[in-house]
């Protein structure tokens, strides 16, 4: 009787090499996406920007004159009117040099009135043969020096006064007092900033473009109400006229300023806008979800569908802009082309799909559900018998 052991290696090898082989894999499913036929048109775009609520004129008010601040009586948010005491100097100092102005003038004034007396006594004695012509005109001289002498010191008088009264700092205008950049105790120098002060009136909505959109707001400039303006928490949207651009883009951020004028429109200075800027018409362009695009290997693509083969190529896209949240596609594509709009991240070249629909057994439940309960609501509704 042959022995089982050989029989039973031999089982045991093949359950080994069962175990080692790989299992085949398994077939990719067709995925099912959404598309899209794409056609051209124009486009009406627009841009928003983000935008805060500031008054026409703002002043940064300081003294005309250097000195001690003693008092300070302007508080950010009080309102002011023309001509209100906002903050004021130490004037010991501008006293003392008024009172020697005024020292000095009354010094000029009495050698004023010598060098007259002594050219009207001279003129006698030049009439009588007395002296020459010459000391009188050195008389003559001297008389007009100290007149010149007076007119200086007049005016250093009137200059000193201006001075102390320059010690006290007045609102220009009636107001807003929007920052405060000193406090009581500082030595200032003349012109250093003490307050500063958005002047009641017109208002204004600045915002920031970006360069390659400086033209298009440029070319808005004199056209009435061409952006509009939505300040936070009112609903209704206001106009606003173009009145500045700036010059030149800011070194840091490399944006263009814009002002917008809002006239007297009641809003409270650095609310939160929102500005759209219309952008002009173009034609021949696609518009496109933002969910159909895709950045791969440094180009924007989308997926197109081959109806015939029923798979999916990569396809590069000029993007033109964006609108809401639409894209704008200026070349790449077809007109009559058909694009995948979502799922995009998930497919790969050739790949097999099918288009998306829903399925039956959902369409066949919400049917019976919707007689369902229009058959109760029928019997609900009866009159018993």
């Amino acid at each position: 009787m042959s022995s089982p052991r050989p029989a039973l290696l031999v089982l045991l090898a093949a359950l080994c090499l069962a175990a080692c082989s790989k299992p085949a894999p398994a077939p990719e499913p067709v995925r099912a996406v959404r598309t899209l036929k794409v056609a051209t048109g124009t486009v009406a775009a627009s841009h928003e920007y983000a935008a805060d609520i500031r008054a026409r004129t703002e002043s940064r008010l300081g003294f005309r004159v250097g000195g001690k601040l003693v008092r300070r009586s302007a508080e950010v948010g009080q309102v002011v009117q023309a001509g209100q005491v906002l903050a004021e100097l130490d004037p010991q100092d501008l006293r003392l040099a008024q009172e020697a102005a005024r020292a000095g003038m009354m010094a000029a004034e009495v050698n004023a009135v010598q060098a007259r007396a002594d050219l009207a006594r001279f003129k006698d004695l030049h009439a009588q043969g007395f002296i020459s012509a010459a000391e009188l005109q050195r008389r003559d001289s001297t008389a007009k020096a100290a007149e010149a002498q007076l007119a200086q010191a007049r005016a250093q008088t009137d200059s000193q006064t201006n001075q102390a009264g320059y010690s006290r700092l007045l609102a220009p205008a009636a107001g807003v007092v929007i920052a405060v950049d000193a406090e009581p105790g500082a030595v200032l120098a003349s012109g250093a900033a003490v307050v500063r002060l958005a002047h009641a009136g017109p208002r204004d909505v600045v915002f920031s473009v970006p360069e390659d959109a400086a033209d298009a707001v440029r070319a808005l400039r004199g056209k009435p109400g061409a952006l509009t303006v939505r300040v936070w928490g009112r609903p209704e949207p206001m106009k606003a006229s173009v009145r500045e651009i700036a010059a030149a883009a800011d070194p840091m951020t490399r944006t263009f300023q814009v002002k917008a004028d809002l006239g007297e429109a009641r809003v409270d200075l650095g609310q939160t806008a929102a500005v759209t800027v219309p952008l002009p018409e173009q034609g021949g362009l696609i518009r496109l979800p933002l969910s159909a695009l895709l950045q791969q290997q440094g180009r924007t693509i989308v997926w197109v569908l081959d109806p015939g083969t029923m798979t999916v190529k990569a396809q590069p896209v000029q993007v033109a802009g964006a609108d809401a949240n639409a894209a704008l596609i200026a070349g790449g594509l077809a007109p009559g082309a058909e694009v995948v709009t979502a799922g995009v991240h998930v497919l790969t070249e050739g790949l097999k799909v099918t288009r998306y629909a829903p399925t039956v057994a959902a369409s066949a439940a919400a049917t019976a559900s919707a007689t369902a309960t229009a058959t109760a609501t029928a019997t609900a509704s009866a009159p018993a018998k």
